[in-house]
């Protein structure tokens, strides 16, 4: 079963109700200015996003059930949280996801079929976090919650180089990082509040509860609302409706501004629900129910942010273009993806040391001279 707490508005902020009417919360007033300066263009901007995802994240499940996939992690049911925050930051600002933020990273940039390349194996990482075009990017995480501590790590720096706090919103940086419910309780999620805290890192923690760590429900995580946690270590933390887009972005961008401007570290709880498996390696049928799943569809954001959007007269014409993009844009990541050659065996050692290494050297022309051998026999 899912969490209680979060069947209820209390201290949630909300600004787009279910029924996709504004309807803000009490805990959401310092928030829904920011949203008032939001035009047409970018609220439907929120929208193709997640229809565009949600295109991208069926078809690489597809992917996966078909053979091209070692394995694929769903992001179905948590676009609103993802692209929300992620149209809050900034060109100059660090990205550090998990593995289920999708949207985020092309959003920022990254080649949907960079992320298919990791989880195909046919990358170590899918793609290079230093070039420009990946907008400050780093690559996915699979062992849970270490992001959090080399987002902080980088926070730090930040501060002692004089790159944040300065003054000059258009240049101040500042670093976000994604984590899930089930990566709130380890240890290196708690290690890393303790530095951003002691540091007051330019940082915003962003944590998507989607009500469960593979199939341990987040009541069993935890007896508080995960947001404490961060409040406890002396963070300014909020929880938010994860399934409002509205929100997110709201949320997330006073966290942000505040952060750069020198306030510290900020943490959000984004209450949502993973509509999927895990991954698809995962059957959610053995630990919960379809009337839970059947309780979180009513709150798509997806739908929520259309019923909105047709309240202020978008046309049929745009709905349709949406779909027809997204649906473009999935089969170009299909034809893309069976296009994928195997990485040549040398190049496992291209990026274990940032710079030439005798010891790759020598292992490199050990598996050279291993592979002509069978050549030479003959096999």
């Amino acid at each position: 079963m899912t969490d209680a707490r979060t069947e209820t508005d209390d201290g949630l902020v909300r600004i787009l109700g279910a029924d996709g009417a504004i309807s803000p919360t009490e805990a959401a007033e310092r928030y829904v200015p920011v949203i008032d300066g939001l035009d047409d263009r970018m609220l439907e901007t929120f929208y193709r996003d997640m229809v565009v995802v949600r295109a991208f994240d069926r078809q690489a499940t597809l992917l996966q059930r078909q053979g091209q996939l070692a394995l694929w992690p769903p992001s179905q049911g948590q676009e609103a949280a993802q692209v929300g925050s992620a149209r809050a930051s900034r060109p100059q600002d660090h990205i550090f996801p998990s593995y289920r933020e999708h949207v985020v990273c092309t959003i920022r940039g990254v080649d949907p079929v960079d992320i298919i390349k990791l989880m195909r194996g046919v990358s170590h990482g899918g793609w290079d976090p230093t070039d420009p075009k990946n907008g400050r990017t780093r690559i996915y995480t699979l062992v849970l919650g270490s992001q959090t501590l080399h987002a902080t790590g980088l926070a730090m720096g930040l501060g002692f180089d004089g790159k944040t706090a300065t003054g000059d919103p258009d240049s101040d940086e500042a670093v976000m990082v994604y984590y899930g419910d089930g990566s709130s309780s380890q240890g290196d999620v708690h290690e890393a509040m303790v530095f951003a805290n002691s540091y007051r890192t330019p940082q915003v923690f962003f944590l998507q509860n989607n009500q469960w760590a593979i199939s341990v429900p987040v009541s069993t995580q935890s007896p508080v609302p995960l947001a404490d946690r961060a409040r406890g270590y002396g963070m300014e933390s909020i929880r938010i409706d994860g399934n409002d887009v509205l929100a997110s972005y709201a949320a997330t961008k006073l966290a942000l501004d505040e952060a750069r401007a020198g306030g510290g570290p900020r943490a959000i709880e984004a209450v949502t629900y993973r509509m999927g498996a895990h991954t698809t390696s995962d059957d959610p049928t053995k630990y919960r129910t379809s009337d839970e799943e059947k309780r979180w569809a009513l709150r798509d954001p997806i739908e929520r942010m259309r019923t909105y959007l047709r309240s202020r007269g978008a046309s049929d014409e745009f709905f349709a273009g949406v779909d027809a993009d997204a649906a473009a844009y999935a089969e170009d990541v299909r034809v893309r993806t069976l296009q994928l050659e195997a990485p040549t065996p040398e190049s496992m050692f291209a990026h274990v040391y940032s710079e030439p290494h005798p010891l790759m050297r020598e292992q490199a022309a050990w598996l050279a001279e291993y592979e002509a051998s069978f050549e030479e026999a003959g096999e």
